[in-house]
C-alpha cells in the first residue's frame, strides 16, 4: 500500500468525472472520500488509482501524478 498525502499536492478534477458520477449514481462527497481515505495504487509512469472499498461497491478514481499535480480524469464502478 502506498501512503500519499495529497494535501501537499494541487488537486484537479476534470468535469467529466462528475458527469460519470452523476450518471452512475455516485454522490460527489464518495468522490471526496475515495481520494482522501482510498487505497492507492500505482501503475504506469503517472498513473494513479484511488479505491475505496465499500459493502455494496468500490469507488475507483482514476488520475495521473504529474509533478505537483494530482490529476482525476475519470471515475468508475464495481459492483
Amino acid at each position: 500500500m502506498i501512503l500519499i498525502d495529497i494535501s501537499k499536492y494541487d488537486l484537479e478534477i476534470k468535469h467529466h468525472v462528475f458527469i460519470q458520477a452523476m450518471k452512475r449514481g455516485i454522490n460527489p462527497d464518495l468522490i471526496e472520500d475515495t481520494l482522501i481515505k482510498g487505497k492507492i495504487e500505482r501503475f504506469g509512469k503517472h498513473g494513479v488509482k484511488f479505491i475505496s472499498e465499500g459493502s455494496k461497491r468500490t469507488i475507483i478514481c482514476v488520475g495521473q501524478i504529474i509533478g505537483t499535480k494530482i490529476k482525476i480524469f475519470t471515475i468508475e464502478e464495481e459492483k
